[in-house]
């Protein structure tokens, strides 16, 4: 497994790397440190650009010493560039399968205005992208760690499951399984399209939509299952919107982390009908993987 671990100066860095070296990976891992420099910042001011480029050198040098003890190889690279668009390029061309970066935790109204790093990470990444958090590392290694595994049975999904039962957790990590039950928004307003379904109709359409959550989750259970992960019992279709119901249901557990997949729109699809994916990596309290 190659694992990219993108870094800076900032505090939210200090929790990827901590991360990285502190969970159980497969034999074989490789990592690699890259920080990349915005020249922007500095712009006419050689000197300075190479005092940044120094300072990208240290940072990487700690980072490979910390994930040195995991026992993984461990590669740096210090990159002059853009990051929103440097750290995705980097990960295409070393041929990642996973990049871990930090949150830096901006409030909505300034994320939309000035952006994310982590954002463009995850929309523009050829790879899986873990938005990594602090709240998400565990105290001690044995205290393990809570996984909420987000499914609806689509092929991504499937995926997200596959990559759960294939990696190693901490000792004591539980797994939470969730499909969410969502209905179509019906039109309540009396008209003619509407008076020609039945209430048989509509009851049948709910059957058939919580029978799907149902099969996704019992598909999912016998997945894990078979590694000998530690399943945790709780509500596992819960009915509403699908963003929502993950957050807050991992909130409310206390999860350290969400896993999912991604559908993978682009342009027009992604703003016109959102992702999911997306915005629970963006909201929520803990870090969450996309997986691709």
């Amino acid at each position: 497994m190659k694992i990219l671990v993108a870094i800076d100066s900032s505090t939210a860095s200090q929790y990827v790397v901590k991360m990285a070296a502190t969970r159980p990976w497969p034999s074989g891992t490789v990592f690699c440190v890259v920080s990349v420099v915005d020249p922007r910042q500095w712009e006419g001011l050689p000197v300075l650009v190479e005092d940044a480029k120094h300072q990208g050198q240290l940072l990487a040098k700690g980072a490979m010493d910390a994930l040195a003890q995991s026992g993984h190889e461990v590669l740096s690279d210090v990159h002059l560039g853009f990051p929103k668009k440097a750290i995705p390029e980097y990960a295409k061309q070393w041929a990642a399968d996973l990049v871990m970066v930090g949150s830096h935790g901006r409030s909505a109204l300034i994320r939309f205005f000035l952006g994310s790093v982590a954002q463009a990470v995850l929309r523009t990444s050829p790879c899986s992208v873990e938005i990594v958090r602090p709240a998400s590392i565990p105290a001690l290694p044995s205290d393990g760690m809570k996984i909420l595994l987000a499914t609806d049975g689509s092929e991504c999904s499937a995926k997200a499951v596959s990559s759960v039962a294939s990696r190693p957790w901490p000792a004591n990590s539980q797994i939470r399984i969730l499909s969410v039950v969502e209905f179509p928004i019906i039109q309540t307003t009396p008209s003619p399209a509407y008076s020609e379904y039945s209430d048989t109709f509509f009851e049948a359409a709910y059957n058939d939509v919580r029978t799907r959550a149902e099969r996704v989750v019992a598909d999912a259970q016998k997945t894990l299952n078979a590694t000998g992960l530690n399943l945790c019992e709780g509500e596992a279709t819960p009915e509403g919107e699908p963003r929502t119901e993950i957050l807050d249901k991992a909130k409310a557990w206390g999860a350290d982390l969400i896993v999912l997949g991604s559908h993978g729109r682009q342009g027009w699809d992604r703003l016109l009908m959102g992702s999911v994916a997306e915005s629970v990596a963006l909201h929520a309290h803990c870090s969450v993987q996309v997986v691709r």
